[in-house]
């Protein structure tokens, strides 16, 4: 399966925050929408990416910083470097991916355009929705 399917499935919603926001700005956004990550995008261009700002970002910037998290903004804690995928990757490339560079969100972008969002918990889900349909499967043939 393709990346492009799992965001047909699960949709493109992606939560974002600009670079100027305060962490807690960005606690109080994970912590409403039940997420890990945060896209930073350009405000002229809200679907550019300019980083990423994840949960262990802000404990890396806590641990350095020892300020409180009104005080430090996005732009000093977030990723800037940012590991993406594509809409055509697989599961499997995804997975390799996000394993290789130790991230547990994966944007997908095409073109330099933002085209959503992946958690490994997305492409845990769907390996585990795959195993249970073939081993329905086999125990059906196996049956029958």
């Amino acid at each position: 399966m393709l990346l492009r399917h799992i965001l047909c499935n699960k949709g493109q919603d992606v939560h974002t925050i600009r670079a100027t926001a305060s962490l807690d700005d960005v606690v109080r956004q994970m912590v409403l929408h039940n997420i890990g990550s945060l896209i930073v995008t350009d405000p002229a261009w809200p679907s550019r990416m300019i980083g990423i700002i994840s949960e262990r970002d802000i404990l890396r910037a806590l641990a350095r910083n020892r300020g409180g998290l009104q005080v430090i903004e996005v732009a000093d804690a977030m990723t800037h470097h940012v590991i993406t995928g594509n809409p055509e990757d697989t599961v499997e490339e995804a997975m390799q991916l996000m394993t290789k560079h130790r991230v547990r969100h994966l944007p997908v972008t095409e073109d330099g355009e933002l085209q959503g969002l992946i958690s490994i918990g997305d492409l845990v889900k769907y390996q585990v929705e795959e195993l249970s349909l073939e081993n329905h499967y086999l125990k059906s043939y196996l049956q029958s």
